[in-house]
């Protein structure tokens, strides 16, 4: 939440000046890197069962790079923006392009493609927590689990962008003193102090999944991997997965509404800063707030997926987000925002606490991993269109427009792939999950 919602796309956007496109294109850039590794992952996975030790890599990969977003913020590009303390007077004529933004922008692009390439693999752990007819319940909860851990992780980092809490208010010159002594690059104060505390407390929180989570009969034997071959793989895995009636449109279907989260998750903060009015700064606030219900709703969503089956949660949840979407196109003031943004933040969980056992209830356990890598793989690949049909659709409306029809017209196209994957979910079988037996096996030491 800290770099993809709050203060990346602000700060660059909004404190600098580039251009809404340029981020656009560097998230693409993300999710085309994904795209292109995602087969090779889904191979490794598969051919020895050991997922644990890629989300490692690939998470301590993503924190590196959050930090390094920090470092690279602060020497090679000006400091201004809301909360910065002795901001710098901008050159006369400067305006940020690729040239002057390359090292940053390379840091999110790293940060975002580490972490959508730990995704089938911790995905594909579910499969070894419980058995099918619990991981309704296990999707919802960590879920909100990671809901209430992004507010954690927010609040922790905050008094490094205004030296306060939401609700307490400011901190004492003392204790900012002892947090800037504790992480660098944090003295200056603004969104570009955020991107490093956010990095060691990304790595923090991942320790209890390091230290205590194990990969269930992992392959003893080690598997060649056929590097050559993943690739062949996906179009293999697409032939197999029509074998599986529903499996392959869900997949598609997958490709719409990952798309439009993905962007929301990546505008929305513009968006209530830009369109809505929200003050820069108060933003944080606002979004502490209203990821508070995400955590109850994810949980309620687990509890849906157990009780009238997967699909059918995902289909509420699909429908609500079109509704809400619609309301905040015709209703774009703050106290509407406030509403709607908190049943928005109810709805927020249902989709990644559904969509883990409507794809198991479709496919063989044991192909998890390859079918999770196509999932995401599918999903990556829209994410490619999403964030540069935002920009493109903000940077073409705005001179001629205004910035509130641009921005509520962006919002209009995120609501249209919610749409078009809401009307090919109904075609997808109401299954509920299989169990795979070896699941159940204790764990060795």
């Amino acid at each position: 939440m800290n770099v993809a919602t709050l203060y990346f796309s602000v700060w660059i956007v909004s404190d600098l000046g580039a251009s809404s496109t340029l981020y656009g294109a560097a998230s693409a850039l993300a999710a085309l890197i994904v795209v292109v590794a995602i087969p090779v992952l889904g191979a490794v996975s598969d051919a020895n069962h050991r997922r644990k030790p890629w989300v490692i890599w690939f998470t301590v990969a993503c924190c590196l790079s959050c930090v390094a977003i920090g470092v690279l913020g602060q020497h090679t590009l000006p400091l201004v923006g809301a909360e910065v303390s002795d901001p710098q007077a901008l050159p006369t004529g400067w305006h940020p392009g690729i040239g002057e933004m390359k090292w940053v922008l390379l840091a999110f692009v790293v940060a975002n493609a580490s972490y959508q390439a730990a995704l089938p693999f911790y995905n594909a752990m579910m499969t070894d927590m419980v058995p099918g007819e619990e991981q309704g319940r296990l999707s919802g909860f960590g879920t909100a689990l990671g809901y209430l851990g992004a507010i954690f992780g927010v609040l922790l980092v905050v008094p490094f962008f205004n030296h306060a809490l939401p609700i307490v208010g400011p901190l004492s010159e003392h204790v900012m003193g002892v947090l800037r002594r504790l992480i660098p690059f944090t003295s200056r104060g603004g969104r570009v102090s955020t991107f490093v505390p956010t990095g060691v407390i990304f790595f923090l929180l991942s320790l209890p999944l390091i230290l205590f989570c194990r990969d269930r009969a992992p392959i003893a034997v080690r598997s060649r991997v056929a590097w050559r071959e993943a690739f062949a793989e996906v179009r293999h895995t697409i032939r197999d997965a029509k074998r599986h009636p529903g499996a392959l449109r869900f997949i598609v279907t997958s490709f719409l509404y990952q798309d439009a989260v993905g962007t929301i998750i990546g505008f929305m903060t513009l968006y209530a800063v830009k369109a809505v009015g929200f003050e820069r700064g108060t933003e944080t606030t606002l979004f502490v707030v209203l990821t508070i219900p995400a955590i109850f709703g994810s949980y309620i969503a687990g509890h849906l997926v157990d009780r009238i089956g997967a699909r059918r949660t995902l289909q509420l949840t699909l429908v609500s987000w079109i509704v809400l979407l619609v309301a905040l196109i015709l209703v774009p003031s703050r106290a509407a925002f406030w509403i709607i943004g908190l049943f928005i933040g109810l709805v927020f969980g249902g989709i990644p606490t559904a969509e883990r056992p409507v794809l198991l209830s479709l496919i063989p356990q044991q192909e998890a991993g390859r079918y999770f890598s196509l999932m995401l793989l599918s999903a990556r690949a829209a994410a490619v269109l999403g964030p540069l049909i935002w920009g493109i659709t903000v940077d073409s409306l705005e001179p001629s427009l205004g910035t509130s029809v641009a921005y509520r017209a962006a919002v209009a196209t995120v609501a249209l792939m919610f749409v078009g994957a809401a009307i090919l979910l109904r075609g997808v079988p109401d299954r509920p999950v299989r169990t795979l037996v070896p699941s159940l096996v204790p764990l060795s030491d």
